[in-house]
Parts: C-alpha cells; sequence; structure tokens
C-alpha cells in the first residue's frame, strides 16, 4: 500500500512539467462584420427575402487555427503567435450572414433552419484568407456559389479583396485580414442583391 502512494506523490512535481500541446497564444483572432444588424429588430421569412448561408469549403491550409503566409508559389508558412478563436471559414459565414441582414435586409437562415424554406442558397470555397508575402497584402478570395429562390441553376462567381499590411505579423493580420473579408462580405452582398 505504501509503495504507490509514495509513486504518486513523487510524480506530482513533474505535473507541472508535462506539456500536451503548443503554448496558445496571448489573444485569438477572430472578424467583425462593419455592419451590423439591427438590435431588436424582428424578421420574417414570410415578409421577406431568406437566404441560407453555408459555411463555405476550405483547403486544408485553412482547416487550421493559424494563419497561413504564402511566401512564394509553392510555399507556405504560418504568422508566428496568431491564431483564430475558430476556423476561418465559420467566421467569414457568420460575418456574411450579419452582411447580408444589415445591407440588403435579407433573413439569414442556417442549415438547419432552412428545411422548411430555404429561399436563395449562398455557399462556396475560401480561397484563400491569409497573408501574400510577396505583395505584403492581406487577401481574401471567395468563390461563391449562389441558387436563387426556385431556380435550379448554380450561379458562380469570384471575389478577391486585397489590404496592404506594412509589416507581416500577429498585431497586423487580424486587422487586415477583417478589412478584406468585410469588402468581400460587402461585394457578395451587392451580388445577391441584384
Amino acid at each position: 500500500m505504501k509503495t504507490p502512494l509514495i509513486v504518486l506523490m513523487a510524480s506530482l512535481p513533474l505535473a507541472g512539467c508535462i506539456s500536451f500541446g503548443a503554448k496558445p497564444p496571448p489573444s485569438l483572432l477572430t472578424l467583425q462584420a462593419q455592419l451590423q444588424p439591427t438590435v431588436g429588430q424582428t424578421q420574417d421569412s414570410g415578409r421577406g427575402k431568406s437566404i441560407t448561408v453555408q459555411v463555405p469549403t476550405a483547403p486544408q491550409e485553412l482547416a487550421t487555427p493559424r494563419v497561413p503566409v504564402q511566401e512564394n508559389a509553392t510555399s507556405i508558412a504560418y504568422v508566428k503567435d496568431a491564431q483564430w478563436a475558430e476556423p476561418p471559414a465559420r467566421l467569414f459565414a457568420r460575418l456574411m450572414a450579419d452582411t447580408l441582414t444589415a445591407r440588403m435586409g435579407r433573413v439569414v437562415l442556417s442549415a438547419r433552419e432552412s428545411v422548411a424554406d430555404p429561399g436563395d442558397r449562398l455557399g462556396g470555397e475560401l480561397r484563400q484568407f491569409g497573408l501574400d508575402a510577396t505583395r505584403r497584402d492581406a487577401v481574401v478570395v471567395y468563390d461563391a456559389a449562389l441558387v436563387r429562390d426556385g431556380q435550379t441553376t448554380v450561379e458562380k462567381r469570384r471575389f478577391e479583396a486585397r489590404v496592404p499590411v506594412g509589416k507581416i505579423d500577429s498585431a497586423s493580420v487580424g486587422p487586415a485580414l477583417n478589412q478584406a473579408a468585410n469588402q468581400v462580405a460587402q461585394q457578395v452582398a451587392d451580388w445577391v442583391g441584384r
């Protein structure tokens, strides 16, 4: 009986030395829509046009919380100490939903809410969401796919925004990518609303 207790007590000081993952950054990045839905405003899909916004697909380089930097045509690195609070595709979909509601007055539905009446359906692929080291830009490229309500055809269009960054570091990437993502979301909202 004494031996297991001694082994347990001897291992306690080591518990503080063991690490099961990388040290987290001091803060996490997120996106904020420049145009926000009005607080307290009721939306009704019976009176207004609805749209279902799907989380876009994304390449593996964006399936990580880290922020990619395209160093050249065949090499990707990541910004030191910069991490997203959740996958960028989910953040972008939420920003897109807020922008469509605020800019176009659309009732934005989730995939779960859209079972009865999805309205228009917006999906696509988030092709780039990071930094271009050669041009020193934050880059967002979104290939949108839209099926308008009552239609069976798919409209596709590529949207891109670039915002200059002075320095590629954890303090600069968040604001620049947020600005680029908002520019793309506003372009998409205008296209959907035509």
